[in-house]
């Protein structure tokens, strides 16, 4: 069958690690066209790929049928949109908005033009995050009570990037990948209480964040630092019958901003293994070698969705409940309160 011509909106990391290399290695897809203000930083990954300076230009293009948006987040509900209207589909990196109402113009767009949207959790695909998955599905750690996700770094010195002072902060930026994770292991919570703070001297924008969400029976911690000098805990995860602690961090985003490429000998493998600890039926401690990583999946799964053979990766339903949790934890931060979920429309 003939490729999809993909056109990527953005070559900061996003374009440059997660989104031009999948799209280079993937069968069925074919990156056609870069809307940079830089070329030679494209070129000099991209030789081939032409570059244009505007979304405007990108969108005019028949040979375009996908259009990757990797733009800053203030601007992913207009290049989304825009995009939509112009016929083609949409991979939207995350956050899928700054602000619920948007994600949610920006679902109504891709229903009104009839047009795949989705938004890029990638790290669904994560080796311990899938290591997680099946050890849940296994039945390990009886019934789960606590949950505890953590994204921490050691980043003392504030950057002058737009990434540093993005609206909602590390909580937006970090969040997004905590919340989905969560939301796949355990569905949507009761409620949230979330605070956050900015920390490092002359930090813009919060680069901080502590999240509770409230389960009937279950209670998550999500937590961010950009302040920890050891920040090598992943997750813990405890149950009525063992407990899982996991270390360092999955090797996927630093091996290919190194200059490895999907498909790779070795990309995707953790070799940091988790630590079980049982109760039941005895006590006993081993470690747990984890599941390879893979963003592939992503993209083959989007090509098959795209060619009607396969569902949508992320769909659109899933990244709204991201976001509504997103929206809920700044509510939750400005207010000092716990903000109740239950009772929010989930389905569209």
């Amino acid at each position: 069958m003939q490729d999809l011509g993909v056109g990527l909106v953005g070559y900061g990391l996003g374009g440059r690690v997660f989104h031009a290399p999948f799209v280079q290695y993937t069968d069925g897809l074919e990156l056609r066209s870069v809307v940079s203000t830089k070329p030679p930083k494209v070129h000099a990954d991209l030789p081939d790929v032409s570059v244009v300076p505007s979304i405007e230009q990108l969108l005019a293009d028949d040979a375009i049928d996908l259009v990757i948006v990797s733009s800053p987040d203030e601007l992913h509900a207009r290049h989304a949109i825009a995009a939509l209207q112009a016929g083609k589909h949409v991979v939207l990196d995350k956050p899928f908005a700054t602000n619920l109402a948007d994600a949610h113009r920006i679902a109504d767009a891709a229903d009104q033009a009839k047009r795949l949207l989705t938004v890029f959790h990638n790290r669904r695909w994560d080796a311990d995050f899938l290591t997680l998955q099946r050890l849940l599905a296994e039945g390990t750690f009886g019934r789960v009570v606590h949950f505890e996700s953590h994204f921490d770094r050691w980043r003392p010195e504030v950057s002058d990037i737009w990434k540093e002072a993005r609206e909602g902060g590390s909580w937006f930026d970090l969040g997004p990948h905590l919340v989905d994770q969560t939301l796949r292991l355990f569905g949507m919570p009761l409620a949230i209480t979330a605070d956050l703070a900015a920390l490092r001297d002359g930090a813009p924008a919060p680069d901080w964040f502590h999240a509770i969400l409230h389960y009937r029976d279950i209670r998550v911690t999500l937590h961010s630092s950009k302040l920890s000098a050891d920040h090598r805990l992943r997750f813990a995860v405890h149950g009525t019958a063992a407990s899982w602690i996991k270390h360092g961090m999955d090797n996927q985003e630093p091996a290919i901003a190194g200059g490895r490429r999907p498909g790779d000998e070795g990309l995707g493998l953790d070799a940091e293994p988790g630590i079980l600890t049982t109760r039941v039926p005895r006590q006993a401690t081993r470690t747990i070698p984890n599941e390879l990583g893979d963003y592939g999946i992503f993209w083959r799964s989007l090509v098959l969705a795209l060619r009607g053979s396969g569902p949508n990766p992320v769909p659109v339903a899933e990244a709204l409940d991201v976001m509504t949790i997103m929206q809920a934890g700044i509510e939750s931060n400005r207010n000092g309160s716990t903000v109740r979920l239950d009772s929010a429309p989930r389905q569209r």
